[in-house]
């Protein structure tokens, strides 16, 4: 078991998990939203590494992505930042698989490792395409986060929830991130599936956006993953202390609703 995982396993008993989504390297003070967010009651922080083709994120990450870009941002930069971050909770990236292969597998998940990163999340690299990657990633101590989607069929997502470490990241719905005015009807189901699946922790993310959303899927799973609504935050020109005060608010609503059930 990973410490990105026992330390889930032990919030989770609490109050339902919330992890927030910064993108790395959009704006100067991008680590002080990370620590405004881990402050604020942030059980976990997933800091995106910026790609040119995010295939997963819709337009308000893509955006932030693109500035970061932009800017200078590069995959080096960003953990090199990250590792001077000093947060009491762990730090989860968000890539995808061109930057992981340009560096090495082993080099990018030393790399990770060195700066005191819990896990990775590699959307475009699926169960079947794993090997190399998820080998070097478990060897360095970085758990590899794998996601799960509504149209995994039955033996496929068992099979990705032996297989993830940390957690499993349970796609809310069919699309790309953003934000929506109500919670995706497959969510809880999704929710439910992957519980049924798998004993480790279980976060719905891709959707979530209020905290009303959050209280009602956290009801199904054992937390949430919210990313554009923070994201677009800091696009209009919100800071950390915004940002800080929006995950205190879904902070609230989630222990207001409270553990979604026991768990093994």
């Amino acid at each position: 078991m990973t410490p990105l995982e026992v330390h889930l396993r032990a919030r989770r008993e609490r109050a339902p998990l919330l992890v927030p989504y910064v993108t790395g390297g959009f704006g100067a003070g991008w680590t002080d939203v990370v620590r405004a967010a881990a402050a604020a009651g942030a059980d976990a922080v997933e800091v995106g590494i910026p790609f040119s083709d995010p295939v997963m994120d819709g337009p308000t990450i893509q955006e932030a992505s693109h500035r970061a870009l932009a800017s200078g941002a590069t995959p080096a930069s960003i953990v090199a930042e990250a590792a001077r971050l000093d947060v009491d909770v762990p730090v989860v990236v968000m890539t995808y698989y061109n930057p992981v292969l340009h560096a090495g597998h082993e080099r990018f998940a030393g790399s990770l490792a060195d700066a005191g990163i819990a896990g990775a999340i590699v959307p475009d690299l699926p169960l079947d395409e794993l090997d190399g990657w998820g080998e070097a990633a478990t060897a360095a101590g970085v758990a590899p986060v794998l996601l799960a989607a509504p149209t995994t069929p039955p033996e496929r997502l068992v099979r990705i929830g032996a297989r993830t470490e940390g957690f499993l990241y349970a796609v809310a719905l069919l699309g790309v991130t953003g934000e929506r005015r109500d919670l995706a009807p497959e969510a809880r189901g999704m929710g439910r599936r992957c519980r049924e699946a798998t004993d480790k922790p279980v976060l719905l993310g891709v959707g979530i956006s209020t905290p009303e959303q959050a209280a009602e899927a956290s009801s199904a799973a054992d937390g949430v993953v919210v990313g554009s609504a923070l994201v677009r935050i800091l696009l209009e020109g919100g800071g950390p202390e915004a940002v800080g005060e929006a995950v205190a608010e879904l902070r609230r609503a989630l222990d207001r609703a409270g553990p979604s059930g026991s768990r093994p």
